[in-house]
């Protein structure tokens, strides 16, 4: 990651958020500028939202519930 580079962070799956937020830190070390979070499913009934608190996060499908 190029130092000033604005990234836009993707993840399958966000559950606690710690894969999502080990990266973001990752780019930030490097110099380069988190623009955004994208993930294509969502555990809202886990933290992982919160664990990316302050940046921008979005989801093609969220679940509410582990129930089917």
């Amino acid at each position: 990651v190029a130092h000033g580079a604005r990234v836009v962070v993707h993840d399958d799956l966000l559950a606690t958020g710690g894969t999502a937020e080990a990266v973001c830190r990752l780019v930030e070390e490097l110099g380069g500028e988190v623009v955004g979070v994208g993930v294509v499913v969502e555990l809202t009934f886990l933290p992982g939202r919160a664990r990316l608190q302050g940046r921008e996060v979005h989801s093609l499908v969220t679940y509410a519930t582990e129930g089917i």
